[in-house]
C-alpha cells in the first residue's frame, strides 16, 4: 500500500502541476472567447431557463437535472476540499478556485450542450439518456475511446469519489468524545452504506427525488450560517481579501515549490469540487427535457457558479473571516469546525458535522445515478435487473471501505482517476465544439426574434445523425 501511495502521489503531482493545469485554462478560455463569455452575458438567461417545465410530466426537468448533478458537485469538496486547499495552499488557493470556476462555466456549457445534442432516446420512449461516451462515439467514431471514458468515470465516481466522501464524513465526527479511530470509522461506513443501498435500489427515480429535495435546501441552510460568520467578523473581509489576491500573486512562491503551491491546491480542489470539463455533468444534462439543448448548457454552467463562486467562496470566508489562521494540521474538516466554534461556541462543531452528512449523503447518490448511463452504453442496452442490483450493493460496499481508509490516499486516487477522464473529455470537446458554438447561435438567433428555441438537428448539419432533434 505505501509503495502504491507514493506512485500515484507522483503521478499526481505531474497531472495538476503541468497537464491539467495548461489543457484546461486553455479549454475554458478559448471557450470562453468563442461563446463571447456566455457565462456572463447569458447568465441571466441561465436563471429563466432552469424554471421552465418539461414537456411531460413525468420526464426529468431541466431543475431536476441539476440539483442530480449539483448533488454530485456540491458536496464534501465545497466544505473539506477548501478547507484543506486553504491549510496547505494558502489564501491565494481562494483564488484559484475562483479562476478555474469562471473559465470552466463555459467548457461545462459546451460540453452539456453536446450531450443534449447527441443523447439517446430509451427504448420504451420514456425519456433520455446520454454523455461524453455518447457523443465520442457518435461524432469521433471511436468506440474504444468512449469505453475508456467509462471506465475511467466508474473508477472516479463509483470509487474514488466516493470512498473519498465517506471519509470526509466520518472525520466530522472526530472531534466528540465517543470517537475511536480503530472502530468509530466503520460503523459510520456501515451504516452510510445501507442508507446508500436502500437509495440505490429504488433506482434513478428515487436517487432523483432525494436530490431534487435535499440540495436547495442544505445548499440554502449553509450559505446562510456562512453569512452569519462572516459577518458577524465582517471587519476582516478587507484583510482576508487583501492576502488572498496577495498570495494569488506571489508567482516567486508559486513557482519556487508548485507541487504545494496556492495555485496547484486551488485548481486541483476547484476541479474537484465543480467538475468543469471532467464530463460527468453532462451525464445527468442528457436526461433533461428541454426544447434546445443550449437550454441545459446554460443550466449545468449554473451548477458550476453555485457549486464554486458561491458554496466554496461562503466556506473559504467563513473559516478566513473566523480569525484561525489556517495551518497543515488543520487540513480538512477539522478547519472548518475550529472556525465554526471560534463563531457559535460547542455547537459550532455540529453544524458542520450536520452539513457533512448530508453533503456527503447527496454526493454519494448523485456520483451514483451517472453509473446507469455508463452501463447502459458498455452493455449497448439497459443491463439485467440482477447485475445492476449487484453493482449497487458493491458499491455501497466500496462506500463503506473508504471510510477506514487515509485521507491522503483517497485524494490522490481521486485525482488521478477524475484527471484521466478529464484527459480524454477536453481534446474531445476542443474538437466537437463548433457544433455546440452553431447551437449556441441558433439558439440567441431564436431569442433575438421573440421565440421559445426549439432546436433542429439540421440547423448545425447533423440531420438525421442524432436520435433527437429530426422533427
Amino acid at each position: 500500500m505505501s509503495v502504491y501511495a507514493e506512485i500515484i502521489g507522483v503521478i499526481s503531482n505531474f497531472m495538476y502541476s503541468k497537464l491539467l493545469i495548461i489543457l484546461l485554462l486553455a479549454c475554458g478560455l478559448w471557450y470562453t472567447f468563442r461563446t463571447k463569455f456566455v457565462q456572463l452575458r447569458m447568465f441571466g438567461e441561465s436563471i429563466r431557463v432552469v424554471t421552465e417545465k418539461p414537456s411531460e410530466e413525468s420526464s426529468v426537468s431541466s431543475f431536476q437535472a441539476l440539483m442530480v448533478s449539483t448533488a454530485s458537485r456540491v458536496g464534501t469538496g465545497n466544505i473539506v476540499g477548501v478547507a484543506t486547499a486553504i491549510c496547505l495552499g494558502g489564501y491565494g488557493a481562494v483564488f484559484w478556485m475562483w479562476v478555474i470556476a469562471l473559465v470552466g462555466g463555459a467548457s461545462a456549457f459546451v460540453e452539456s450542450t453536446l450531450a443534449q445534442i447527441y443523447k439517446k432516446r430509451y427504448s420504451d420512449g420514456s425519456g433520455s439518456y446520454g454523455g461524453p461516451a455518447y457523443y465520442i462515439e457518435a461524432a469521433l467514431h471511436s468506440r474504444l475511446l468512449a469505453v475508456l471514458f467509462c471506465v475511467f468515470m466508474i473508477a472516479t465516481y463509483a470509487v474514488g469519489f466516493n470512498m473519498l466522501a465517506s471519509y470526509n464524513l466520518q472525520s466530522t465526527f472526530s472531534v466528540y468524545s465517543f470517537y475511536n479511530p480503530e472502530t468509530t470509522p466503520w460503523i459510520i461506513g456501515g451504516v452510510l452504506a445501507v442508507l446508500v443501498c436502500y437509495c440505490l435500489l429504488g433506482g434513478g427515480k428515487r436517487v432523483v427525488k432525494v436530490t431534487s429535495l435535499l440540495v436547495p435546501v442544505m445548499g440554502i441552510v449553509y450559505v446562510l450560517v456562512s453569512l452569519v460568520v462572516t459577518f458577524t467578523h465582517i471587519t476582516l473581509l478587507p484583510q482576508v481579501l487583501g492576502r488572498i489576491f496577495r498570495d494569488a500573486f506571489d508567482f516567486r512562491a508559486i513557482f519556487g515549490s508548485f507541487a504545494s503551491s496556492c495555485m496547484m491546491y486551488g485548481i486541483k480542489r476547484g476541479l474537484y469540487s465543480n467538475e468543469a470539463g471532467c464530463g460527468s455533468a453532462p451525464n445527468a444534462a442528457a436526461c433533461a427535457d428541454v426544447s434546445h439543448p443550449v437550454k441545459q448548457g446554460l443550466v449545468q454552467m449554473l451548477s458550476v457558479f453555485i457549486d464554486t463562486l458561491l458554496l466554496c467562496t461562503c466556506t473559504a470566508f467563513m473559516c478566513l473571516c473566523s480569525g484561525i489562521e489556517p495551518d497543515a494540521a488543520l487540513a480538512g474538516a477539522p478547519y472548518v469546525q475550529a472556525a465554526l466554534r471560534q463563531a457559535f461556541g460547542p455547537i459550532g462543531p455540529v453544524f458542520i458535522t450536520v452539513f457533512m452528512v448530508l453533503f456527503a449523503f447527496t454526493t454519494l447518490l448523485g456520483n451514483l445515478f451517472y453509473m446507469d448511463n455508463l452501463f447502459i452504453y458498455l452493455h449497448k442496452g439497459t443491463p439485467s435487473k440482477g447485475f445492476m442490483t449487484g453493482f449497487r450493493i458493491v458499491a455501497s460496499l466500496v462506500v463503506f471501505v473508504g471510510a477506514g481508509m487515509s485521507m491522503g490516499l483517497l485524494w490522490d486516487t481521486s485525482d488521478v482517476v477524475m484527471g484521466l477522464m478529464t484527459l480524454i473529455n477536453v481534446p474531445v470537446i476542443l474538437i466537437l465544439g463548433g457544433t455546440a458554438i452553431k447551437a449556441l447561435d441558433d439558439y440567441t438567433a431564436q431569442r433575438a426574434a421573440g421565440k421559445n428555441p426549439v432546436f433542429k438537428a439540421s440547423t448545425v448539419g447533423l440531420e438525421g445523425k442524432t436520435d433527437y432533434w429530426n422533427d
